[in-house]
């Protein structure tokens, strides 16, 4: 029973992660945090790994099909995110001495970004946006956003989506697939650094299987789903899905 749990939460975060664009870690780490199914150390490993297949799966698919995205500007933002991947590795190293209190830590964070995340998206229109071109800033904030993606174990999450909104002038769709070509990097940038300092967390392979097929599934089935829906289809279904997250977050906080 555990082991289909840990599936059917990856494969559903997934799916919801490449139509949104969020990666899907923003699903499963406060999900998983909250059910008790192990440390926080093990989820933040767990969750990044089926992360970087959906991601990673998805990118792929999506360049082979030559689908729209601005490299200009996701190349700077990618290698900013794999710099701030390990830096948010190692700050989440440096506070997992004590797993709880990390654990509590990524839970009132995440409630907080996504709280944030949410008041941008209900005022979206109401905002006027830009269109940043010139690398330097696009790394920067590509490693504000590996930092906390990686400290978080979310691999991305609808923040990504907020800046590629706000500083870009994406549009839904294209801030989603752009979104997934930058968790990318940072998860890459966040599990090499967690092999080099020999800090994997003890679980279950079969869970992290499950997972990583977990992962490749939903891409595929997201991916899918995405060319489908329209642009403000997928913008509610980001609105829904940062309200439940926020809720799960304080409540794995309380616990």
């Amino acid at each position: 029973m555990t082991l289909l749990i840990f599936f059917l939460v990856s494969l559903l975060a997934s799916v919801l992660g490449a139509v949104c664009g969020v990666g899907g870690g923003v699903v499963i780490k406060p999900v998983l945090d909250a059910l008790g199914l192990a440390d926080a150390a093990a989820v933040s490993f767990l969750s990044g790994c089926t992360v970087l297949a959906m991601s990673g799966y998805t990118t792929a698919r999506s360049a082979l099909s030559k689908e729209r995205m601005h490299w200009p500007t996701v190349i700077p933002l990618a290698v900013g995110a794999a710099v701030g991947g390990v830096a948010g590795k190692q700050l989440f190293q440096t506070l997992a001495g004590d797993l709880k209190t990390a654990g509590r830590v990524q839970a009132i964070s995440l409630a907080a970004l996504m709280a944030g995340t949410l008041l941008y998206l209900l005022c979206k229109k109401r905002i006027k946006t830009h269109r940043f071109r010139h690398p330097v800033p696009c790394v920067l904030l590509g490693a504000a956003l590996g930092l906390f993606s990686s400290f978080l174990g979310i691999g991305g999450g609808p923040v990504n989506l907020v800046v590629l909104f706000y500083f870009f002038s994406m549009d839904t769709k294209a801030a989603a697939q752009s979104s997934l070509a930058v968790i990318l990097f940072s998860q890459l940038a966040a599990l090499g650094t967690t092999l080099l300092t020999h800090s994997v967390p003890a679980f279950r392979p079969e869970i992290l299987a499950l997972m990583v097929a977990g992962g490749f599934l939903g891409g595929e089935t997201g991916r899918r789903l995405r060319r489908k829906l329209s642009p403000a289809a997928v913008e509610r279904l980001l609105i829904a899905l940062t309200v439940l997250i926020i809720g799960i977050s304080l409540f794995s906080a309380m616990r």
